[in-house]
């Protein structure tokens, strides 16, 4: 071995160490002094939108423990309906791009119409996957949720939807249409 091979050599090790010795599970974290750490309910990786699912969370805070459960359950659903909202607008314009629609702007305009009622419609359907109530010591009650939408159910009920327009049905492929919505879907999980 030359001698450079083992300086790198002994670098590494030293680094190593260095690195699994630092990192130790269980090792208190000093914080810095002033802050607090904040826990946030209702939230990470299990309540974000994947391949198969929308989801949201909101928190809410009042004097009221009902008004707290019903801002947080408001700020989760406006959420929801945001991201459900901007993902069918992506399929819409990637859908009828990439079909043979005589009338492209029309035809995308009726697809995002459908879309806004089909959301307003399923988004009472949404789900709490996580509900979590405090309160603080001035007597304020922080409500935490997470909704869940399934994005098939939603496919479906908008698939449903179409087939009642006539104009649409004429030019409609769903297996096309569903392949894009899928792809949007997926983007979501990555």
């Amino acid at each position: 071995m030359t001698r450079f091979t083992i300086l790198s050599f002994a670098g590494l090790l030293i680094g190593l160490t260095t690195l699994t010795t630092g990192c130790k599970k269980g090792k208190d974290v000093v914080k810095p002094k002033g802050e607090v750490e904040i826990v946030e309910f209702c939230t990470g990786d299990e309540y974000e939108s994947d391949s198969k699912h929308f989801r949201s969370n909101g928190t809410g805070e009042s004097q009221d423990r009902e008004i707290a459960k019903k801002k947080a359950r408001s700020n989760a659903s406006t959420r929801l309906a945001q991201t459900v909202s901007a993902t069918i607008k992506a399929v819409t314009d990637n859908y009828v791009s990439s079909t043979e629609f005589n009338n492209r702007e029309e035809a995308t305009e009726s697809f995002n119409e459908l879309a806004r009622s089909v959301v307003d419609q399923e988004l009472r359907g949404a789900i709490a996957i996580c509900e979590k109530l405090t309160q603080r010591e001035n007597g304020v009650y922080v409500s935490y949720v997470a909704l869940e939408l399934s994005g098939e159910k939603f496919a479906s009920k908008y698939n449903e939807k179409i087939s009642e327009d006539e104009r649409i049905m004429a030019e409609y492929n769903y297996e096309r249409f569903k392949e894009t919505f899928e792809a949007e879907m997926e983007k979501l999980g990555n």
